[in-house]
């Protein structure tokens, strides 16, 4: 069974550069996660090469749509065998109900989960589309309406995982992008935090992309990230 909280991003144009990427690493010391780019290009086939390795597969697609369609779009997800999918939380109720509905009974039944607020965006993006609420407030305001729809947890900001933590029940999922080991690049996150800060707020999966996938050894990186995680959990039962 894979424990790892580590999902690393593979956000690659390229067929060959992915699969030489995930050849570098371990199955059992991280999850994968595939994204809309290599998902467009080459559609299931990227899924069942990095699953042949043994990967466990995160695809990120972000689905948002009418009920029906993101109904139709979990099943064909869930059919694929992927371990998490997810949706956008600003499609509304009826349509993270629709999505929930539609995979409960699959033969395989991945994690669904719910992006709140994008970690690119600040309090300024919000105002500016018309939405008259902190990042904060929104994330909460969306994250209970994913659960109540019977989703299994959402993305967001390590930032607001302490908040989310004293709201939410303690089997909610927080999937955490904008995770930065220390002196790594900020690149085009707005809302970042460290490894060990993730975890010691509450975070159950940290995704990270450049830090790993730029790195000179993909697999030293890894190693790197999780002992700081580990040091950080060995922290938190002190």
């Amino acid at each position: 069974m894979n424990n790892s909280r580590i999902i690393v991003s593979l956000d690659y144009s390229e067929l060959d550069v992915t699969i030489a990427l995930a050849s570098q690493l371990d199955p059992k010391s991280c999850r994968l996660k595939i994204g809309k780019e290599l998902f467009t290009r080459f559609g299931p086939t990227v899924i069942e090469k990095l699953m042949n390795l043994g990967f466990d597969i995160f695809l990120d697609l972000k689905f948002h749509d009418i009920p029906n369609t993101v109904a139709g779009a979990c099943k064909s997800a869930a059919k694929l065998g992927v371990w998490m999918i997810n949706v956008h939380a600003l499609g509304g109720r009826k349509m993270l109900v629709a999505a929930s509905d539609a995979i409960k009974n699959s033969e395989h039944k991945p994690l669904l989960i719910a992006v709140t607020i994008l970690t690119s965006m600040t309090n300024d993006d919000l105002k500016e589309i018309g939405i008259n609420l902190t990042i904060e407030e929104a994330v909460i305001k969306l994250a209970s309406i994913s659960a109540k729809a019977g989703l299994d947890g959402v993305v967001c900001s390590a930032l607001e995982v302490p908040l989310l933590r004293s709201k939410m029940d303690e089997k909610f999922c927080l999937v955490t992008p904008g995770i930065r080991p220390t002196g790594a690049e900020q690149n085009d996150q707005s809302r970042i935090v460290t490894p060990a800060k993730a975890i010691i707020a509450g975070s159950d999966y940290l995704v990270i992309g450049r830090p790993i996938t730029n790195a000179t050894n993909p697999f030293m990186a890894i190693e790197a990230i999780q002992e700081e995680i580990n040091a950080a959990l060995f922290q938190m039962k002190i």
